[in-house]
């Protein structure tokens, strides 16, 4: 098993050489062979330099860089597409996970597709950290139907056959598990150690929450219809049409028997449901033929196999 290690970092210079003898220690323990990727995400500080300077005296090391701060979900991204091992390991550079806990996570990493990281002891501030952490995941578990306590942990480890097939953007890497789930993968849960900020400063804020619930309606979106996007829309499209009709319906026995409905506000609202029963229906036909232009010219299957004898002869 060979193992890439990607490890985001943003002007976090007074963490690098001890996380990198930590990761060391732990990987040369495990007598396995590996790789750390460290992408520095368009840091301000010395962060690129000491990455280059280690990266001289261990062949280990690949250094990535960014020519400006491009968030997270970017560096784990670009971490993905430059890392060659058969099992990728994610982690934050702030030394709050520990690599202690990396062999731990390979050892279930065969049974399962993702395992992913839980920090049931976490060392943040209640009101500023671990209660939007808590509110979030809960919300994430109900919408995505995939059951984790932690999905804000960085220390994950996913088979690189399952990694390959996602595309991040947006803050969509605490998202892995849930978008991996579509494709039919068994994800485990490890509790893990989780330590104390001691050096550097948080990058994190009550500001990326609403990041996190506006990409949990993209992934509920992706994850229930993004094959089938007239479902999504078509469904809302006819009620409101339907409403809409029966309104006017009402108002145009109304006027026949005499009465003025020119002034009515229900005219109005009947009138309006029918458009957007009418642009909501169309949106569902123009991403139906988005998706079917797509799937033809990217050649694209809309599933995904695990294995299959089909080719073999008798």
């Amino acid at each position: 098993m060979f193992v890439s290690i990607v490890v985001p970092l943003y002007n976090e210079e007074e963490n690098i050489l001890p996380l990198y003898n930590s990761i060391k220690s732990a990987m040369d323990a495990s007598q396995k062979e590996y790789e750390i990727l460290f992408i520095d995400d368009g840091s301000t500080d010395a962060t690129l330099q000491l990455i280059n300077k280690l990266a001289e005296k261990d062949t280990k090391i690949k250094p990535i860089a960014f020519r400006r701060n491009f968030g997270q979900t970017a560096a784990f991204a670009a971490g993905f597409d430059h890392a060659l091992g058969d099992v990728i390991v994610t982690m934050d550079g702030d030394m709050q996970n520990d690599p202690k806990d990396i062999p731990r996570l390979l050892a279930l990493i065969g049974e399962y597709d993702i395992v992913s990281g839980w920090r049931r002891r976490r060392k943040d501030k209640f009101i500023t950290r671990r209660l939007p952490s808590m509110i979030a995941n809960y919300l994430i578990s109900k919408v995505t139907g995939v059951k984790l306590h932690d999905y804000g942990c960085s220390l994950k480890a996913y088979k690189k056959e399952v990694i390959k097939n996602i595309n991040l953007y947006g803050e969509m890497h605490r998202f892995i598990p849930a978008v991996a789930n579509w494709y039919g993968v068994n994800i485990a849960e490890l509790e893990t150690t989780h330590h104390p900020r001691l050096q550097g400063k948080s990058k994190y804020g009550l500001s990326r929450t609403v990041k996190v619930f506006l990409d949990l309606i993209t992934v509920k979106f992706l994850q229930s219809f993004s094959t089938k996007p007239l479902q999504a829309f078509g469904p809302i499209g006819l009620l409101c049409g339907f409403a809409g009709f029966v309104i006017s319906l009402y108002l145009t026995i109304v006027k026949l028997s005499g009465e003025s409905i020119g002034g009515r506000p229900l005219l109005l609202l009947g009138v309006l449901l029918i458009i957007v029963g009418i642009q909501l229906i169309g949106m569902g036909l123009l991403g139906e033929m988005l998706v079917r232009v797509y799937h033809e010219s990217q050649k694209k299957p809309i599933y995904v196999l695990k294995e299959t004898n089909a080719n073999k002869g008798e």
